[in-house]
């Protein structure tokens, strides 16, 4: 086998692996409660799996719960803390939000003012504000730049309020992953939502 081919081969288990992980936390949510048997099961799970520990956006909830269980007790600020990390993960945020919403995880917190004229922004996932491109308009007229992936040089990350239940593995969840990377290497790029973007322009 090719290094190019089992290149491929551990990403596509990379994917299946992170879809589980997924899973396994809508599980743990769906009844609102972190027991402290669920919070053991999913840091084991991960260190079960290794080469998932270092990678987003797994390592963000494998450093959470090793941090909570290191005294060795979960206490219920730390329950609640878990189903929030969970249910920003998941795009769950709480037993009353419609399905499939995007990810929070990632978002620039707290989360920071927005500037249009001279930035540069990338956008990714679908907008309730409409078409990428309608988006992309608006951006460009308030004086803005639009690139089509984040690069050492975006000033924001755009996530769309929608994506779908495997948006890990879309361009959407690429995008993501390559602006929490520049973000580790030192870029100054910020992650915002669609509503914190709408309400920049509002008042612009």
């Amino acid at each position: 086998m090719s290094k190019s081919a089992r290149s491929k081969n551990a990403s596509r288990i990379q994917d299946r692996l992170i879809d589980e992980l997924i899973g396994i936390c809508r599980g743990i949510i769906a009844d609102g409660v972190i027991e402290e048997s669920e919070a053991i099961f999913l840091g084991q799970w991960i260190e079960n799996h290794r080469e998932l520990a270092e990678k987003w956006p797994a390592n963000v909830v494998y450093a959470r719960v090793t941090e909570m269980l290191m005294d060795g007790v979960l206490s219920d600020e730390e329950q609640n803390d878990l189903l929030t990390t969970l249910r920003d993960l998941t795009g769950e945020g709480s037993p009353l939000q419609e399905p499939n919403q995007a990810t929070s995880l990632p978002l620039t917190k707290p989360e920071p003012e927005v500037d249009f004229s001279g930035k540069e922004f990338c956008l990714t996932g679908k907008f309730v504000f409409g078409s990428v491109e309608d988006c992309e308009e608006t951006i460009v007229e308030v004086g803005g730049q639009v690139v089509e992936s984040p690069e050492t040089g975006t000033d924001y990350l755009v996530i769309g309020e929608f994506c779908s239940p495997d948006w890990v593995h879309t361009t959407f969840g690429r995008a993501i992953e390559r602006a929490v990377e520049l973000q580790q290497g030192g870029a100054a790029i910020k992650i915002i939502s669609e509503r914190r973007w709408v309400d920049a322009l509002a008042g612009n």
